[in-house]
């Protein structure tokens, strides 16, 4: 059974960087992927990684500009709605065919009104789930929304919409973290806001905001918004640094727990130390991990991890020369840098001869 990831998010909220990194990172781990763009004002040199199966070899959103006279919002949603229909289902039911077995990570367009109430791509998804694909949205949001109450409380209600709109295993990601420490600190720990504790909270930082809030006829909004927020009880975020090992294994243990995702094949004995790593849930991050590492103490971490690629880096140097024994070996390395973030868990990598 195939698995697929569905990207959603507004516009700079980091989908094809994800798509790359992640399409990266499930190769190293031993998964073969490949990435779908149904994104028609995405082109390929957007891409990181060439998409297998592009939108834009079907339809193309400046044609669409030119032969409809629509903007290019109006341009993306009708592109949409001619995927949607037979001639477009088709194309692209043929193109994800071929890709069989591979774990698929769909870039999707960022028009918001897409994944809230419009209803060509929902209708795409329900068809490619009747393929036998096991979907997990992931709706990718930039993490500088944290900074601003009236941004946060936007972000939860977009959430929401869209987890009642896409009807299937949903993820929403806070992607940027990294960069958190850079702005304004924050009034509550991160785990305020990746939990979506109560927002009543959040409403005095909202008058701060604005003092235009501050007036009683925005108290009765307030509150409806509270309520509605809370009687769901759907919202709460995962966090995400792109560039992070730990931060990208954490996020797809999560994503895997969402879409049932289960490891087969002969594995264990000769699988690299990430293949390990995510079959025993190991070197993953909390919360208050994330906390301390990209809010609290993000400069000494980063000295720390700069004086560490140092020694690596050194030490291939050395391993380079001619009368050095021994050579290059990147498992080693790994397994020596996942040795100092974790516990041993008495697993055993073995390697062929």
């Amino acid at each position: 059974m195939p698995f697929a990831q569905l990207i959603i998010g507004p516009p700079g909220s980091g989908k094809t960087t994800y798509c790359a990194g992640m399409h990266q990172f499930l190769s190293a781990i031993g998964r073969k992927s490949s990435i779908v763009n149904l994104d028609p004002a995405n082109d390929r040199q957007q891409h990181h990684d060439a998409p297998a199966v592009d939108v834009r070899d079907y339809v193309r959103l400046e044609d669409i500009m030119a032969d409809e006279e629509l903007g290019p919002n109006g341009a993306v949603l009708y592109a949409l709605e001619e995927l949607e229909a037979d001639d477009g289902w088709q194309w692209l039911e043929a193109g994800l065919r071929g890709l069989g077995e591979d774990y698929l990570l769909f870039d999707c367009p960022g028009q918001v009104e897409l994944f809230t109430h419009h209803g060509s791509l929902k209708k795409i998804f329900m068809r490619i789930q009747k393929m036998g694909y096991r979907l997990v949205v992931l709706h990718l949001t930039d993490s500088y929304t944290l900074t601003l109450p009236s941004l946060y409380i936007s972000t939860v209600l977009l959430s929401l919409r869209a987890m009642l709109q896409m009807d299937l295993p949903h993820l929403n990601v806070l992607t940027k973290i990294d960069k958190l420490a850079g702005y304004a600190p924050l009034p509550f720990n991160l785990d305020y806001y990746t939990e979506v504790q109560d927002l009543s909270y959040l409403i005095p930082h909202l008058a701060q905001e604005n003092p235009v809030m501050q007036h009683p006829k925005f108290e009765g909004l307030h509150n409806a918004i509270v309520e509605l927020v809370e009687d769901f009880g759907l919202v709460g975020f995962e966090t995400l640094a792109v560039e992070d090992k730990r931060s990208m294994m954490t996020l797809l243990q999560a994503i895997d727990r969402a879409g049932g995702y289960a490891f087969g094949g002969a594995e264990g004995a000769n699988d690299t130390v990430w293949q390990v790593a995510m079959r025993e849930g190991m070197g993953t991050l909390d919360v208050r991990d994330v906390q301390e590492r990209w809010i609290d103490s993000k400069d000494e971490y980063d000295e720390l991890e700069w004086r560490e690629m140092e020694e690596v880096a050194k030490a291939h140097a050395e391993l380079s020369l001619p009368d050095a024994p021994g050579g290059d070996n990147d498992d080693e390395d790994d397994l020596e840098e996942m040795a100092r973030q974790i516990p041993d868990s008495g697993v055993k990598v073995v390697r062929r001869p």
